[in-house]
This record gives structure tokens, C-alpha cells and sequence, in this order.
């Protein structure tokens, strides 16, 4: 009786998971996962997308099975994304960031991983500011950024 059960569960939570993951809303994209040459540089002001209250742009180029890879240029405040991994390459801008609890120095060819659930921010950019490729897995939902003080 026991076994019976505990297969009839594993399939009913295996049924409820593939049948969740099609009503949740995944991460927008401007390009499916496609062959394609995305030229970076060229990714500037309103090609990166409307600049939010504190100049930051954002444009998702694709989004692939479990992560997305966006364009970020500007500064954001300090947040987390509980349920989102981040992985950030910086392009430009040269300065210091939030990461965790303090802040530390980034320059072009830094890879910045941000595990989910730890504060960030871009801080204090020395001239430009920080443009960065950024991955993050999986895609972040819409409602997975808090903000902190």
C-alpha cells in the first residue's frame, strides 16, 4: 500500500510541476534562441530600451532552456533577486559595486557571480557607467527583485 502510494504521489507532483512551469510567465526576449551574431558595442542608449528613473537600460537578446542573456548599461540601486541567479560580465565603467555586504572594485573583463538572494548594485562608476552582459538563471520572473536600504 505504501509503494502505491508513493508512486501515485511522485507522478502527482510530477504532473503538477510540468503543468506549473506552462502557466508561469517566463522572462521576455527580443530573439528566441536562434544562430545569430549580436554586435555589443553597438548596443547604446535607445537600442538597449527606455531608461528607467535612474538612467539604467536593460535589453533581453535571448532566453534560452533555464537562462536568459541581457544587455544592462547605467546604475541600479541595491537589490536581490530571491530566486535568480546572476552572472555579469562588465563591458565598460570602472568603479566599485555592491556585492553581498560591501563594496569592491570592477573593471572591464570582470565576471561578477551573484548567487541568488545576494545584495547588489551598481555604486559608485568612476566616469561611464557600467555596462555589462548579464546572465541570469533562471530567467528572472517578474516579480523577483527586492529592493534593499
Amino acid at each position: 500500500m505504501n509503494r502505491m502510494l508513493f508512486i501515485a504521489s511522485v507522478t502527482t507532483a510530477f504532473v503538477a510541476g510540468g503543468s506549473a512551469t506552462k502557466l508561469l510567465s517566463q522572462a521576455e526576449a527580443a530573439d528566441p534562441m536562434t544562430p545569430q551574431i549580436i554586435h555589443v558595442p553597438d548596443l547604446n542608449g535607445d537600442a538597449l530600451g527606455m531608461a528607467s528613473g535612474t538612467g539604467f537600460r536593460s535589453k533581453t537578446l535571448v532566453t534560452a532552456d533555464g537562462a536568459t542573456i541581457s544587455v544592462q548599461d547605467g546604475n541600479v540601486p541595491k537589490h536581490m533577486h530571491p530566486n535568480t541567479n546572476e552572472i555579469q560580465y562588465i563591458l565598460e565603467g570602472t568603479g566599485t559595486i555592491w556585492l553581498g555586504d560591501k563594496e569592491v572594485s570592477v573593471k572591464p573583463g570582470d565576471l561578477v557571480i551573484i548567487p541568488k538572494g545576494t545584495a547588489h548594485a551598481g555604486t559608485k562608476p568612476e566616469g561611464r557607467t557600467f555596462k555589462s552582459i548579464a546572465i541570469k538563471t533562471p530567467p528572472q520572473g517578474p516579480n523577483d527583485t527586492t529592493m534593499l536600504p
